[in-house]
């Protein structure tokens, strides 16, 4: 996604906890041309999202695309979840969104910018998926609030929108990519195979550009067709 953004123009910051991850990124889009840099960032603390936008608009002198993509998972059995992963899964997935959304929010508010803010979703957030309740559930919330927005600031001109990813595999979720869920999966899925992480740069693009001006409040999907597949 970043570096889709970056190759159509924008100077992106890479906002995360790790700087040696963000290293070979930075790197990719520079030598394609674009501009991106690290910020050190905890998603869920709002102080920190605060100053992390100080810098970012000391920097560039502005801000008005903003993508919400941290995120944590668990597979843990549901009668299993302690209170602890309760917790820091809708910390990182739920109250970051909403922080990174009332920061930045009040900032294109206040500005009277033209914003687009992108929402990373999730299919288990449409419909239930099995061995992921707590980050169903927390991505269900994400979903909500995302709408709730889109309608309170479209008549700013803000647009908020969901980005809902069928399955990537990913960091987060290769540990309950078994063979036999694998299959199912790609029984589920009209391409019959997994989406490619570039895959997601159109979407981004879209969502972020004056192209989408009349596009809020909006799920777009990004599935391979698996949502649209039952038996």
């Amino acid at each position: 996604m970043a570096e889709a953004l970056a190759a159509y123009g924008a100077k992106v910051a890479l906002v995360g906890r790790n700087a040696e991850k963000a290293a070979a990124r930075i790197e990719k889009i520079a030598k394609t041309g674009g501009v991106a840099w690290f910020e050190s960032c905890n998603a869920d603390k709002k102080s920190e999202l605060e100053e992390l936008l100080k810098r970012v608009v000391a920097k560039e002198g502005r801000v008005d695309i903003l993508v919400n993509g941290a995120g944590v998972n668990s597979a843990t059995p549901f009668l299993d979840i302690p209170e602890e992963e309760i917790d820091r899964i809708f910390a990182v997935n739920v109250k970051g969104v909403m922080l990174a959304c009332q920061v930045f929010g009040r900032y294109f508010v206040e500005n009277k910018i033209r914003a687009s803010i992108i929402n990373m979703g999730s299919e288990s957030g449409v419909v239930p998926l099995s061995r992921v309740f707590t980050y169903s559930a927390s991505k269900a919330a994400v979903h909500n609030i995302s709408k709730n927005l889109a309608r309170e600031w479209a008549p700013m001109g803000i647009r908020v929108n969901t980005l809902v990813p069928g399955f990537f595999p990913a960091e987060q979720n290769r540990k309950i990519l078994q063979p036999e869920r694998i299959e199912k999966i790609m029984a589920h899925t009209a391409m019959g195979r997994f989406g490619e992480a570039h895959e997601l740069g159109g979407a981004t693009v879209l969502l972020a550009s004056d192209a989408a001006s009349f596009i809020t409040g909006s799920e777009l999907v990004v599935d391979g067709g698996y949502s649209a597949m039952t038996i």
